[in-house]
C-alpha cells in the first residue's frame, strides 16, 4: 500500500481517497511517504485546523472553505491529509465543491495533494472521477508483530517468538493495530502473559460489529457427519494445502466449494467441519446482509467483508444459503437499479482471481435461483450434491445422535431405526430424537424404539412435502455436480418417503 501511494503522488495524482478505519497508521504512513518523496505533510479536522505535522505550526481553519483557501497558501510539493472531509462533501456545497475542484486543479501542477481518509468511501457525483479511492489495507503480520513487540517491552515481557508467535499472529490477523494493541493488553491483564484464544475471541467480538461477518467456533469435526464420504475425503486431501509445504511443492491456493442439495443434509455443518479440518478460523457470512438502503453501501459491504476476509486468511469463509443473496440478479436492473448485479459482478471476480489463501465453503438449497455464471468452474474447485441419507448413513447418524444427547446405542436398534427413517434428512433424525427425549421426560423414563415410532407416525417428513422441488433438486444434480457419497453407496436406493 506504501509503494502504490507513493507511486500515485510522483506521478502527479492530485487526489487521494483512502477508505479505512485507521487514522493514525494513515497518518504514519503518510509522514514515512512524505520523507520519501520530499514533500511536507499537513494534517487538517475540524476541531484542530490545518497542522504542519513537521514543527506542529498550527492554523484556524474549521471552515472546509476555508481550508481550501489555506491550502492555495501552502508550499509547493505539500500532502495534505483531510480527515473526515467526505462528511462536508456528502452535503453537497456547491461552494465546497468547486473549491476543491479548483484545489485539485491547481494542486496538480503544484505538487499538492489533498488525501481523505474516511471508513467509508462518500463522494459527490461531481467529485467522483477526481479522486483515486483507495482501500487501506489492514495491517500484515510485519507490522502486528511490531505492535506486539512494542507492547511486550511497555510491559516488560520477552518478545514472543517461534510458533508461539506465529499463533499469536494469526490470531490478531484482521484486527486494525489499535484493535491488535487492545486484544494483546487484555491478553497480558486476564493471562499474564499473550495467549492466542483470549485474542481470537477479542477478534471475533470486533469482526461481529459490522453485522457481516461473524468468526465461528468450529468445534464441530468430521466425525459429527454421518456419511458424505467422498466429500469427506476431497476434505482431507487438502488439509495440509495452507501449510509451507504445499507451498514449495508448488500448490496453488484451493479456491473452495459449493455444495448443494435438499435442506437439513448436513451442508452447513460440513461447512463447518472444514475450518476444523484444515485448522483455520470460519468466517460467516450471509449473503442477504450485504445489502443496504443506500447508494452505494451494498458494494462498500462487499469490499468491507473481502478486505477483512483477505486480512485473516488463511481462513475459511461460509457463505451461508448463497441463493438467498444472488437470486435477483437477473431481474436486478428492474428491482433494484442494478445493485444486486452489481454486487454480484463482484463477488464473481473476486472469486476468480483472488490470491489470499481464503477457502469459500458455499451451502445453496435451490440452485436453479442461483445465476449460471456463478456455477462455472473457476469459482469452485468444485461443485458437491448432497442427497437424503441412505441406510449406512441414516445408521450413522443414528449413532451420532444417540450418543450426542448421552444415551448409549446398545439400548436401541439402530438399524431398525435406520429402516424406519428412510427419508428422513439428518436434521429430521436429529429432531425426532429429541422428541423421543422431551416425550419420554414427561414419563420420567426413557425413549425407547417403540416411543421414537409412535412419534414418527406423526412426522411428516420434508422429502414428502417438497416431493418435487428434491425430485428436481436432483435431476439437476446428475451429471453436473459429484455426489458427496461413494457411488456403492448410493446404490441402495434411495426412496421419497412415500
Amino acid at each position: 500500500m506504501k509503494t502504490q501511494i507513493t507511486n500515485y503522488i510522483r506521478a502527479g495524482y492530485p487526489g487521494l481517497f483512502l477508505v479505512s478505519h485507521e487514522e493514525a497508521r494513515i497518518e504514519s504512513e503518510l509522514k514515512t511517504i512524505a520523507a520519501d518523496v520530499g514533500h511536507k505533510l499537513f494534517a487538517w479536522s475540524v476541531t484542530e485546523g490545518l497542522i504542519d505535522t513537521q514543527d506542529g505550526h498550527h492554523r484556524e481553519a474549521g471552515d472546509p472553505v476555508e481550508l481550501m483557501i489555506a491550502v492555495e497558501e501552502l508550499p509547493d510539493n505539500s500532502l495534505v491529509l483531510l480527515k473526515d472531509f467526505h462528511l462536508f462533501l456528502e452535503d453537497g456545497n456547491p461552494v465546497l465543491i468547486r473549491k476543491v475542484k479548483e484545489s485539485l486543479r491547481t494542486g496538480k501542477t503544484k505538487g499538492k495533494v489533498l488525501i481523505v481518509s474516511g471508513c467509508r468511501r462518500a463522494l459527490p457525483p461531481e467529485l467522483e472521477r477526481e479522486w483515486i479511492v483507495l482501500e487501506f489495507s489492514l495491517p500484515d503480520k510485519d507490522q502486528l508483530g511490531v505492535v506486539l513487540d512494542n507492547l511486550a517491552a511497555s510491559a516488560a515481557l520477552p518478545k514472543p517468538d517461534g510458533d508461539g508467535r506465529e499463533l499469536l499472529l494469526d490470531a490478531a490477523c484482521g484486527l486494525t493495530s489499535i484493535e491488535a494493541e487492545n486484544a494483546f493488553a487484555l491478553s497480558v491483564v486476564e493471562t499474564g502473559g499473550f495467549t492466542a484464544p483470549v485474542i481470537a475471541r477479542e477478534k471475533a467480538s470486533e469482526v461481529k460489529k459490522s453485522g457481516l461477518l461473524e468468526v465461528c467456533q468450529t468445534v464441530a469435526s468430521l466425525a459429527d457427519i454421518g456419511g458424505l464420504d467422498l466429500l469427506k475425503g476431497w476434505l482431507l486431501q487438502r488439509k495440509d494445502v495452507f501449510g509451507r509445504e504445499a507451498r514449495h511443492y508448488g500448490l496453488p491456493h484451493p479456491k473452495g466449494l459449493l455444495i448443494i442439495g435438499i435442506p437439513g443434509t448436513g451442508k452447513s455443518l460440513t461447512a463447518k467441519t472444514t475450518a476444523a479440518v484444515f485448522n483455520r478460523p470460519l468466517l460467516k457470512l450471509d449473503a442477504g446482509r450485504l445489502f443496504g438502503s443506500l447508494v452505494g453501501q451494498s458494494e462498500g459491504n462487499l469490499r468491507s467483508v473481502i478486505a477483512t476476509a483477505e486480512a485473516i486468511a488463511p481462513c475459511v469463509l461460509w457463505v451461508d444459503e448463497l441463493e438467498k443473496g444472488f437470486s435477483g440478479a437477473r431481474s436486478s436492473g428492474a428491482s433494484d437499479g442494478g445493485t444486486t448485479s452489481r454486487v454480484l459482478g463482484t463477488f464473481l471476480s473476486w472469486l476468480q482471481d483472488r490470491q489470499a489463501p481464503v477457502f469459500v465453503v458455499a451451502t445453496a438449497n435451490d440452485i436453479t435461483q442461483l445465476p449460471p455464471e456463478l456455477l462455472r468452474k473457476g469459482r469452485f474447485d468444485e461443485i458437491f450434491f448432497v442427497d437424503l441419507p441412505n441406510q449406512e448413513e441414516r445408521e450413522a447418524i443414528w449413532r451420532i445422535q444417540v450418543a450426542k444427547y448421552g444415551r448409549s446405542e446398545q439400548s436401541f436398534d439402530i438399524d431398525q431405526l435406520a429402516r424406519t427413517t428412510d427419508g428422513l434428512t439428518g436434521s429430521e433424525i436429529e429432531q425426532l430424537f429429541i422428541d423421543a427425549l422431551h416425550e419420554a421426560f414427561s414419563r420420567r423414563t426413557e425413549p425407547t424404539d417403540l416411543s421414537i415410532a409412535m412419534l414418527l407416525n406423526d412426522a411428516v417428513p420434508l422429502s414428502k412435502l417438497m416431493s418435487e422441488q428434491v425430485e428436481a433438486i436432483r435431476k439437476w444434480a446428475k451429471g453436473r455436480a459429484r455426489r458427496a457419497t461413494a457411488p456403492e453407496t448410493v446404490a441402495q436406493t434411495r426412496k421419497i418417503a412415500a
